[in-house]
């Protein structure tokens, strides 16, 4: 079984969460919350602000509220929308518990796209949002703009090795998503999921966040979705995505180091066309909760783009 290096675990899943098997029960007064969101087969969808369009794509068992600190900013000059995967947050999953989540998260977006006539929006995504929007700009090349792409790799087994194979990966993957489903609906365990938000996230606010957003997730929704992620690979098609991309990725004494992180993102995107990279330190996977100044400057400067 493949044992990914400790020190890249938060990269782009929360899958950490799922190796200590914590448990992901839905708390229905989040879906409250959202009740003029826009509702599809696969996110449902809300929308602030005027001006050029923005979309905001969370990660793996987040809620749209992981962008609560960009969202005010970003909608005094942009029409901003919110994006939040059926089954996190609370909500209902919806058409989440059949195959193919993340084909339909694009599917979707492409058909929110189309009806919102916003072709060339600017799109953000963090961990798993991050690579459905490289998937989007795969499949819909004019959907987007230009994309900023947060602690997300084109395939997670990089971690492991630059030769790493989805067949590799696969067996663990399995494994993961199995027990993660196993074990909806029963009791979350208060000290795995603190433990897995520790590993995410650096600031004692950020991991309370983060430990209370995995315990609100669908189980089976988390486990189906982070086999997917764990199991796409989107390499051969990195030199074919013409869109510009911003990829912003966090670094922190603890590990990865600058050097670290530095190393695997370029290496990761280095058959991308057009990609910026911005680091930003004293960070973990969730860098705009760690460090909300330096995300937001880097979001400004990715929509004034």
């Amino acid at each position: 079984m493949i044992r990914f290096a400790p020190r890249f675990w938060g990269l782009r899943l929360a899958a950490s969460a799922l190796t200590l098997g914590i448990v992901l029960s839905p708390t229905p007064g989040h879906a409250a919350t959202a009740a003029a969101a826009m509702r599809m087969p696969h996110v449902s969808v809300v929308a602030t602000g005027r001006g050029s369009p923005v979309i905001l794509i969370p990660g793996l068992s987040s809620p749209r509220a992981v962008w609560d600190g960009v969202v005010p900013g970003l909608a005094k000059h942009h029409r901003v929308y919110v994006v939040q995967v059926n089954g996190f947050g609370g909500d209902a999953p919806g058409d989440n518990l059949g195959p193919d989540i993340l084909g339909g998260i694009v599917a979707d977006l492409h058909a929110l796209i189309g009806r919102e006539r916003i072709a060339g929006a600017a799109v953000i995504g963090h961990s798993m949002g991050g690579l459905v929007a490289l998937m989007l700009a795969k499949a819909h090349p004019g959907d987007a703009g230009r994309l900023m792409i947060v602690d997300s790799l084109p395939f997670l087994g990089t971690i492991l090795s630059p030769a790493a194979t989805v067949a590799m990966v696969e067996p663990q993957a399995k494994a993961m998503r199995d027990m993660q489903v196993a074990s909806y609906g029963k009791p979350a365990s208060e000290a795995m999921a603190t433990a897995t938000a520790n590993r995410l996230a650096l600031k004692p606010d950020a991991r309370a966040k983060v430990a209370t957003w995995f315990k609100a997730a669908d189980a089976r929704v988390s486990g189906a979705a982070m086999y997917e992620d764990m199991t796409t690979d989107l390499r051969p098609a990195m030199k074919d995505i013409a869109t510009p991309i911003t990829l912003v990725y966090p670094w922190s004494a603890g590990g990865p180091t600058r050097a670290q992180a530095d190393a695997l993102y370029r290496a990761a995107y280095a058959d991308a066309p057009r990609v910026t990279f911005v680091d930003i330190g004293d960070a973990a996977h969730f860098v705009m909760l760690d460090q909300p100044a330096a995300f937001a400057d880097a979001v400004n400067t990715f929509v004034g783009g």
